[in-house]
């Protein structure tokens, strides 16, 4: 690991960055690195902004990875090389990202979604993110104490979701049926960590990379053709 890599994520730390966005930073940065064959300190504005515009142009990314990259260098010059004001002249623009409506499931379609999944701990998964209208690291990341099934509450609640902030969403009283059935079938509770979704190999929580290649495996065993990743279900829940 370069130094001025530890400090990218020694000031990220600091900042209470989440460890998403401390990823895809640092992975930013280190792509632009790769491209110029030069390390993200000596380059210039005018440098990042011809490989922004290679990133929309030639790789045809969308805005919102380009904004990586934009925020990334933000963060690199203004807290990692401590120079604020040479960091803030250099800070290239930030593309406004393009609003697309989502491309929404029927009820049909997600259950065909549901019934085409074929690990049962996966499923249980997207089932809970579309009842709960979770993000994926929220959902992978879901412990058994995080289920109150009280009577009187009937909620889950989410741990350093978006921004690092907790809240809670409503729990479905077929959810928690659900939820009981496979718990009481792969022991989530007898676990010393009490994750609900786990992988059974090496007892840590689901990868959310992993997830996405079954939704996609089961998007395309069910015949959808609509597009789209895990948080269409989330979609689905707010609609």
């Amino acid at each position: 690991m370069t130094p001025l890599r530890q400090q990218m994520l020694d000031a990220m730390a600091v900042r209470g960055l989440a460890v998403r966005t401390q990823e895809t930073y640092v992975d930013s940065l280190g792509r632009m690195a790769r491209y110029f064959k030069r390390s993200p300190a000596v380059l210039t504005a005018q440098d990042i902004e011809a490989y922004m515009l290679h990133l929309i142009k030639d790789r045809k990314l969308s805005f919102s990875s380009v904004n990586h990259v934009a925020a990334a260098s933000r963060f690199l010059f203004t807290h990692v090389l401590a120079q604020p004001e040479t960091g803030q002249r250099m800070l290239p623009p930030v593309a406004r990202t393009r609003q697309r409506q989502p491309e929404l499931l029927s009820r049909l379609q997600t259950a065909q979604l549901f019934a085409s999944c074929h690990s049962p701990m996966v499923r249980m998964l997207l089932q809970t993110l579309y009842a709960c209208g979770l993000r994926l690291s929220e959902g992978c990341h879901l412990r058994v104490a995080d289920i109150d099934s009280a009577p009187d509450r009937q909620c889950v609640r989410v741990v350093a979701g978006k921004g690092g902030a907790d809240r809670y969403t409503l729990l479905s009283p077929t959810l928690l049926t659900l939820l009981r059935v496979h718990c009481r079938r792969f022991g989530c509770h007898h676990r010393p960590e009490g994750w609900l979704f786990f992988n059974p190999k090496t007892q840590q929580p689901l990868s959310a990379c992993g997830v996405q290649r079954h939704y996609q495996a089961a998007r395309r065993d069910a015949h959808i053709d609509k597009r789209g990743s895990t948080h269409t279900l989330r979609h689905g829940f707010a609609t």
